[in-house]
């Protein structure tokens, strides 16, 4: 994880994604993990995060080597797996998070029983319909 990420975490966790807390936000900030070298890691995907200095609870960032995405610039699947994490090691169900991509964004997220409730700005980039022919 090391070699691929450029830092030490100091946890990981795997569900679906692999889940790696690093000591500071600036070591998520600056990242630039070898995409090669992800590939081979468990985890669909790959989480970095800390814990946010000021502004935020959580700073994150998201990489998918193994889909075709280099960089997610704000995941909302991923913060399903972050939120839970942080909301227990902050101790309150309603966290605000910054996904720290070229992109950027911000998630106000709530831990609502086994939910995760997500919201922020989005653009709409697609509308489609779904045609059922009995």
């Amino acid at each position: 994880m090391e070699n691929a990420i450029g830092f030490k975490p100091l946890e990981a966790w795997i569900g679906r994604d692999l889940v790696c807390i690093l000591e500071r936000e600036d070591q998520v900030i600056n990242a630039q993990p070898d995409l090669e070298k992800v590939k081979a890691l468990d985890g669909l995907l790959l989480h970095i995060t800390s814990k946010g200095k000021e502004k935020y609870d959580c700073v994150s960032g998201t990489f998918a080597p193994k889909l075709a995405v280099d960089e997610d610039p704000v995941c909302g699947s991923g913060h399903c797996h972050l939120v839970p994490l942080w909301s227990k090691k902050v101790g309150k169900k309603e966290i605000s998070a910054y996904q720290a991509s070229s992109r950027g964004g911000v998630l106000y997220c709530e831990l609502s029983g086994s939910r995760v409730k997500l919201a922020g700005q989005a653009a709409l980039y697609s509308r489609g319909e779904l045609c059922i022919e009995i």
